[in-house]
């Protein structure tokens, strides 16, 4: 035991006295020492427990060295000084890209039947909202490692990431996300204008996600608020304006809302992988939180997102095709991930969720790619003038057969009329 660490009472004795040598046994037997050395002992014991759970910053600290430039992927086929940077922006984990598009897209197909949108228009919005999405969540990232570059080297997931190994100093991944926000506000001006204000309150949320980690547990519910943002931006992009239309705003906040749901579900899964790290470095999370009743939370989450997502139907007036397709998708794809998934498995976790978002997503866009066609037709049909009726008016009055071929054209009109109230 070294001294240094003795209370300043045995300090002087030791010191002074030669106590230990006088006495002739342990001095921390001494009647009158004894209460020093108990509350010594107590200190040590409290102290030993607090930093056991902290990681090894004596040998964390130093920059990896067991890293390995991919030699398979994408990244195998970029000059090195690249690979940093679009490991920065996870361009090999495209995952997370496709969970922010996905509202977009949702919002996009579920304006595009409401206002029957052209498929030409919708299909140019759809690819914008990808690229958008590519852009921000690569910003996304960015900053989050950013704000973690302290703590990433401690958690085995994260501790080979570029700030983490010192492949990219802190100001070098600063530019690098300055040129990403421009590249996004860039792309973003390729909408309309109400887009821009719909879309630039988002970053606060993307850059406020991070801190989240450290003061609530649960931080998936503001990654929420940030991943389903993409839901306001479909009405706007098709030229819906949400103050002004009522029925719109009621049934995009209800498809937000069934966004934040799904980005919670999952991500307490993506949670799951980390969890053992994170309650050493102190970061907070739902599955943390909640890791004994998991997948309890997952199933009403799950009720939650599918209720929420059939609101939004009903706000605008779907027909059954939509609640068939969509929630059928939904409650299957969902059900089968909650009960398949293994929550102490890394490697299941992560397939879950990678492929989690094409499972549910593509379900959900393809529900309502169908309803949209169904709309679609459906305007087609009740605009379109009946052919037949029109040659049988035109030779009527050739013929001068026209009052016949009149009474027919009255019949088709108050068909199509009946059909167009319908």
């Amino acid at each position: 035991m070294s001294a240094r660490l003795l209370p300043l009472p045995i300090r002087r004795c030791l010191r002074y006295g030669g106590l230990q040598s006088q006495l002739g046994h342990d001095i921390s037997q001494h009647v009158a020492l004894k209460p020093y050395f108990r509350g010594f002992e107590q200190s040590r014991r409290f102290h030993d427990t607090q930093t056991s759970i902290l990681p090894d910053r004596s040998t964390a600290a130093i920059a990896p060295t067991d890293y390995r430039k991919p030699t398979t992927g994408l990244l195998s086929y970029l000059p090195h000084s690249w690979v940093p940077y679009a490991e920065l922006t996870r361009l090999d984990k495209p995952a997370g890209t496709y969970y922010l598009f996905f509202p977009c897209l949702f919002s996009t197909l579920m304006a595009a039947s409401y206002t029957h949108a052209p498929p030409l228009a919708v299909l140019e919005t759809s690819v914008l909202f990808l690229t958008g999405a590519f852009i921000m969540r690569g910003a996304g990232c960015t900053i989050n490692d950013l704000w973690d570059k302290n703590l990433d080297p401690y958690v085995a997931r994260t501790r080979l990431r570029p700030i983490a190994r010192r492949a990219i100093t802190p100001f070098k991944a600063l530019t690098f996300t300055g040129f990403q926000l421009l590249s996004g506000l860039l792309l973003l001006l390729q909408f309309p204008t109400s887009c821009l204000f719909y879309g630039v309150p988002s970053l606060l949320l993307v850059a406020t996600y991070p801190l989240a980690k450290r003061v609530t547990h649960y931080p998936q519910f503001v990654l929420g608020l940030a991943f389903s943002w993409g839901a306001f931006m479909g009405f706007p992009a098709l030229g819906v304006d949400l103050l002004s239309d009522p029925t719109a705003a009621k049934a995009v906040m209800a498809l937000y809302s069934s966004c934040i749901s799904w980005t919670v579900l999952y991500d307490m899964i993506y949670a799951h992988m980390d969890i053992k790290d994170d309650a050493k470095v102190g970061i907070k999370s739902i599955a943390l939180r909640h890791a004994a009743d998991t997948k309890a939370v997952l199933s009403g989450l799950a009720a939650v997102q599918t209720g929420l997502l059939v609101t939004a139907g009903w706000m605008i007036g779907a027909s059954p095709v939509f609640f068939i397709s969509t929630t059928a998708s939904t409650v299957a794809t969902l059900g089968l991930m909650i009960w398949k998934v293994k929550l102490k498995e890394v490697s299941n976790c992560w397939w879950w969720f990678k492929y989690g978002a094409w499972f549910t997503g593509g379900g959900i866009s393809l529900g309502l790619l169908t309803e949209y066609r169904t709309q679609v037709s459906h305007k087609e049909a009740v605009t379109q003038t009946p052919p037949s009726a029109l040659k049988e008016l035109v030779l009527g009055y050739r013929t001068g057969t026209w009052p016949a071929a009149l009474t027919t054209w009255s019949v088709s009109s108050k068909e199509t009329s009946r059909l167009t109230k319908s």
